[in-house]
């Protein structure tokens, strides 16, 4: 859900000074496609820059972050839990951590069927961020930066409606992270052929699965692997900043994740 607050739109404006108007309403209208299940209502947003850019935040900001936090917590759980991750070399368990926490988390947030309300960052609060911000790239060289633009939410929002159609059950749900933490292509793995065989290990028995969950439905595993894929779209930076940042404020979320997976008995 979103809010609409200070909607003046300057697109219509740019539109009508833009020399070849035909062609740039056309080029616009590149990502109105294959959106059609999103059950929020976006009718007239997808041909406006100015709504795709706004900078939103979290309604109810305090019981959100709270179930995010549960959700990102039952996530490390999940991997702590697995022989197979726990047994891996320290290394490859951070690295793994590091590259396939926000995908598992979008999973735990299907999972939980968790909804959210956005609403638009106050004026105020948005300078006070480009300040905080150009005052922190000059202490340190910032990447990935995403914003908590509705655009990214509604691109989050995508994704789980995507995985709420699928109806996936726990066990699928199970295996089909399995698939996701296991990623041989992972940049420095000391590991890669054992987790890549971890991989086909996890795609194999969620296979066996769904051809046993619905043995009339022979498109369905890769439609679960195509929507699996489609959430690397949300950027970890925007996760964090929109469910995690309003709690943890300044401190890096990597390392308190770090911290509860190399934790004893947590």
């Amino acid at each position: 859900l979103y809010t609409f607050e200070n909607s003046y739109c300057y697109c219509t404006e740019f539109r009508d000074r833009h020399p070849h108007a035909i062609l740039f309403n056309i080029l616009n209208r590149k990502d109105s496609c294959g959106l059609g299940h999103d059950n929020w209502d976006y009718s007239g947003m997808h041909n406006c820059h100015c709504e795709q850019r706004k900078l939103v935040c979290l309604r109810n900001s305090a019981s959100t972050c709270q179930a995010a936090s549960e959700v990102l917590v039952k996530t490390i759980h999940f991997m702590k839990s697995l022989p197979s991750f726990h047994h891996l070399p320290c290394i490859d368990q951070l690295l793994l951590l590091q590259s396939c926490w926000a995908p598992l988390f979008v999973l735990g947030l299907a999972q939980e069927h968790m909804v959210f309300e956005v609403t638009d960052i106050p004026t105020a609060s948005i300078l006070r961020n480009l300040l905080l911000n150009h005052q922190k790239r000059t202490n340190e060289q910032e990447t990935d930066d995403s914003p908590t633009t509705l655009q990214a939410v509604h691109n989050l929002n995508s994704c789980l409606n995507k995985l709420w159609s699928l109806d996936l059950t726990a066990k699928e749900y199970a295996y089909l992270k399995g698939a996701i933490l296991f990623n041989p292509d992972v940049s420095g793995l000391m590991s890669c052929k054992h987790i890549e065989g971890l991989q086909k290990e996890s795609q194999r028995v969620l296979h066996e699965v769904i051809q046993t969950l619905h043995p009339n439905d022979h498109g369905r595993f890769t439609c679960v692997l195509l929507t699996a894929s489609s959430l690397r779209t949300v950027a970890q930076s925007f996760v964090t900043e929109l469910f995690f940042r309003p709690v943890i404020g300044q401190t890096d979320l990597l390392e308190l994740l770090t911290e509860i997976l190399f934790r004893k008995n947590i």
